[in-house]
């Protein structure tokens, strides 16, 4: 599971135990911010590994087909939404909130 999530760097450093067990075991990646704004980034060992294993050539070659990938499907939304665009500003604001709902039950628990 690929899950990128953005935490206050006073967060991590509350939980950072519970942060690196989230990015090691549960595939996500975790955004640092600062005053709302991406610092650094907490990723797996796998994914690092990646990263350093990629060559200029395979990361150009990866947005090409992640483009026409991304591309495709934004065809097929505007074929299902009969070609009206998603609204957005909506879509990320119902994710901010589900993060920030999980982000609270797992500070409870």
């Amino acid at each position: 599971m690929d899950m990128e999530v953005r935490i206050a760097i006073g967060q991590v450093r509350r939980d950072i135990s519970e942060l690196v067990n989230r990015v090691a075991y549960g595939g996500e990646r975790v955004i640092l911010t600062s005053r709302g704004r991406p610092k650094a980034a907490l990723v797996s060992l796998d994914d690092l590994e990646q990263l350093r294993n990629r060559t200029k050539g395979q990361r150009q070659t990866a947005w090409k087909e992640w483009k026409k990938k991304s591309e495709r499907l934004n065809q097929i939304i505007l074929a299902d939404k009969d070609g009206v665009p998603p609204d957005i500003d909506r879509a990320l604001e119902e994710t901010r909130a589900d993060l920030e709902e999980r982000s609270a039950f797992i500070s409870d628990n």
